[in-house]
Order: structure tokens, then sequence, then C-alpha cells
């Protein structure tokens, strides 16, 4: 079952992101990204925003990924709480829905400064399942 979690880190966060595929491990890693700032549940899946990267291997593509949704919620002042990922041949193409921030609904904890190489994984498990992980700065 997909899913998404923290691990600490010194003063920054770690974000992990599980799933059946690479998709939905990247998926999830953008949900616990947002999960640093705000709980995804309370975040209206109003606008669809397109992100697209591409990298060398799976790890860079990884922190690119994030970095992207990092830089697209600085820039549209928004918060995102639901992802769809399509990854082929290390270029990744998304769609972040989200709405913009509402300091009345949303009580930001931390501002991400971006996805690091730090405890930086992408792989895939014995049983199938991938993880991607990395350490945000926050």
């Amino acid at each position: 079952m997909p899913h998404w979690e923290h691990f600490n880190h010194q003063a920054d966060i770690g974000v992990r992101g599980c799933g059946n595929s690479l998709r939905a491990a990247f998926e999830q890693a953008a949900l616990a990204l947002t999960a640093v700032i705000v709980d995804p549940d309370d975040v209206a899946d109003r606008i669809p925003v397109s992100i697209e990267c591409e990298a060398p291997d799976w790890e860079l593509l990884l922190t690119d990924w994030l970095n992207a949704v990092v830089y697209q919620m600085a820039l549209r002042r928004m918060l995102f709480g639901r992802y769809s990922v399509s990854i082929q041949d290390h270029r990744l193409q998304a769609t972040a829905w989200g709405e913009p921030i509402d300091l009345s609904r949303h009580h930001p904890r931390v501002e991400i400064k971006g996805a690091t190489y730090t405890d930086l994984h992408v792989g895939q498990n014995a049983d199938g399942q991938w993880t991607a992980q990395c350490v945000v700065d926050v």
C-alpha cells in the first residue's frame, strides 16, 4: 500500500515515499514533502499545475522533482495535496493539485528550502516495493 513517512535527521527532516511502483513512491515522497509544511488532507485539490523534470538517474530525478514542487509552491504561493506522476526514461511528467495558501485554514509549520542529497535513496526491495527518500532543508 502506498504511503509516506518522515524520518529525523538532525535539524532537518527526511521524507520517504513508498509504493508498488516508482511512480507511486515519487507521488508519496511529494506528499511527505507537503506534510512537512501542512497536513495534505487540509489542502483542496482545486488547481492543477504541470511539473516536468529530467535527470540521468532515479536519485537525481527525485531531488529535481521535489525541488520543482518546492519551487512551484513558492512561485504560486500554493500548497499541493495530491500528485499524479508519470516516469519514462528518467523523465518525469506530473500534475500537482492544490490551492493558494490560506492562513486562516492552513497553518504552515515551516518553509522548505529544498531537497538535498543527504540520505538520498531510490530503490526497489526484494518484495518489489519502491522507496524514494531524501532529507529536505527547512
